[in-house]
């Protein structure tokens, strides 16, 4: 089928807010036309705002611009809680049915105290990536792989339901407002992230984001995780937009060796209250707060 042309697209003048068509015979077809004419008009209107533009970030100026791609734990939403307390829950519940690995798996899971070190496993693995290590340390205990594999998944599965109930972790003060600022300056804007796409898709459901947001991406797959570069060129696809137009905010140093492994137009690495850190050091530029970034007029 050829592709429809919809360039100069705009709803026919004798269809009206109040749907159906004034002499239509046949008001289901009216009103399910009137609804496809609204989304071709609201795609049309994405399509149109998505320019080249400049964005500032401290000292550093990004030009032409078409799009940014964030991560989502640590750089959109405040999940450092959740994310403590659901390895640690994991870790337990592991230990229940093979004592002695909860501790190891704590450490592994880079749970540290009261907090959780943002280049640990919980920080920027994939669920599948700490199921895989999770497994690993069970099978140190003498349990064949498969049975370590069910061990690990069960764990994790019990654990997500004992905190299905738990508020949802908050976006980090300000998130919002310049997910508005960004898009209503023209710019695509996605999240591609280690969690699973229905985890993001429920993240911007929650937040309701899908008004700013024309990408939700995550990990589904045990082939495909960050910092593998086709993750991002995946993304760019989707939003259709060049990697070379497109920046890439994120919290990890796998956000940033992914996007530069990838031809990103810049890496922006962040980290909330503190912008000096290391493991963010090859970004290009490093800020503490999404406020940081600035829109610069043509």
């Amino acid at each position: 089928m050829g592709e429809f042309p919809i360039t100069n697209f705009r709803f026919p003048t004798t269809i009206n807010a109040r749907c159906p068509m004034p002499d239509a015979q046949f008001p289901t077809i009216n009103c399910q036309l009137f609804l496809l004419y609204e989304k071709i008009e609201k795609n049309l209107e994405i399509r149109e705002r998505s320019f080249l533009v400049n964005v500032k970030c401290r000292g550093i100026t990004f030009t032409n611009i078409q799009a940014v791609i964030f991560d989502k734990d640590g750089t959109l939403e405040d999940s450092q809680e959740f994310l403590r307390n659901l390895g640690i829950k994991r870790a337990r519940l592991a230990d229940a049915q093979i004592p002695g690995v909860g501790e190891p798996l704590q450490m592994a899971f880079g749970i540290e105290g009261d907090r959780i070190d943002p280049t640990g496993l919980m920080a920027v693995g994939s669920r599948r990536e700490n199921e895989i290590v999770a497994a690993g340390y069970i099978a140190e205990t003498g349990r064949g792989w498969l049975e370590s594999l069910a061990i690990a998944r069960r764990a994790f599965d019990e654990a997500d339901q004992m905190l299905k109930n738990v508020p949802a972790s908050p976006m980090f003060a300000g998130s919002l407002e310049v997910l508005k600022y960004l898009s209503e300056a023209g710019l695509k804007l996605g999240i591609l992230s280690a969690a699973t796409t229905q985890a993001v898709r429920e993240f911007v459901k929650r937040h309701e984001l899908s008004e700013w947001i024309q990408l939700e991406m995550g990990v589904d797959s045990t082939e495909l995780n960050k910092p593998d570069p086709r993750l991002f060129l995946q993304a760019c696809d989707r939003l259709g937009v060049d990697p070379a137009v497109t920046l890439m905010v994120g919290d990890s140093a796998g956000d940033i060796q992914m996007a530069t492994d990838a031809g990103a137009a810049g890496c922006i690495g962040i980290c909330w209250g503190k912008a000096e850190v290391s493991h963010l050091e090859k970004a290009d530029v490093t800020i503490a707060s999404l406020e940081e970034m600035q829109i610069l007029a043509g």
